[in-house]
């Protein structure tokens, strides 16, 4: 999942950024709120992890913005503040979630991880198809009873085509949802990634198929 997080406390945001790489997300990071309304506008987010106490804008307004342009990533509020009509506003400006600071980051997982799943349609953590199941809860992959062991990379492609299984997705929108804007790219580390995944996949898990000048499918059996 690409995921922006917009925070202007940089040890936080240091935290966060490992935490949610490892976990296999494409992650990147802004410190103010014009700044994220300027890369959101060109990168497609899946979550935005917002910040409510910024330096130029607050996360309310950079929310309404977003809103107010049709901008459909789900928001995830960050706040240290504690009343509930804050909560209200952050809800009512079309907010997914918010998470009070300081937080555990076992809780932070876990809404991202719900969340993730809503944006998929599925709120179940786990997916089968097939001989696969994948449980985006704990990052599990088994194909026939085996345990599949997948890179961070391995693991965002399989998990953005598992959630559109039987459907193409397309090859900017795949690259997009694995690789961050910092991230040192080659001009084939896509294909690599794929290439990988199904060599693990094989040969009783699901196919991925390349639909050539498109992007990827994955099979449903």
């Amino acid at each position: 999942m690409r995921i922006l997080i917009v925070e202007d406390d940089a040890a936080l945001a240091r935290g966060i950024l490992s935490l949610l790489r490892a976990a296999g997300h494409a992650v990147d990071h802004v410190a103010g709120g014009e700044e994220a309304l300027s890369v959101s506008a060109t990168e497609p987010y899946s979550l935005v992890i917002l910040d409510v106490g910024l330096p130029d804008i607050d996360g309310f307004q950079v929310l309404a913005r977003l809103r107010a342009r049709g901008d459909q990533s789900q928001v995830l509020m960050l706040t240290a503040r504690d009343g509930l009509d804050d909560r209200v506003r952050g809800l009512d400006l079309g907010a997914d979630d918010y998470l009070r600071k300081p937080f555990e980051v076992e809780e932070l997982e876990a809404r991202v991880r719900a969340l993730g799943r809503r944006r998929g349609g599925d709120a179940a953590p786990e997916i089968a198809i097939g001989a696969m199941t994948v449980n985006r809860s704990t990052g599990r992959v088994e194909v026939a009873g085996r345990l599949i062991e997948l890179r961070r990379r391995e693991w965002a492609v399989l998990e953005a085509l598992a959630a559109r299984a039987g459907q193409i997705v397309n090859r900017e929108t795949l690259q997009a949802e694995v690789f961050g804007f910092d991230d040192p790219v080659g001009s084939n580390a896509l294909e690599v990634n794929v290439t990988r995944l199904r060599s693990k996949l094989a040969p009783d898990g699901p196919a991925i198929r390349t639909v050539r000048g498109v992007g990827y499918m994955l099979d449903r059996s």
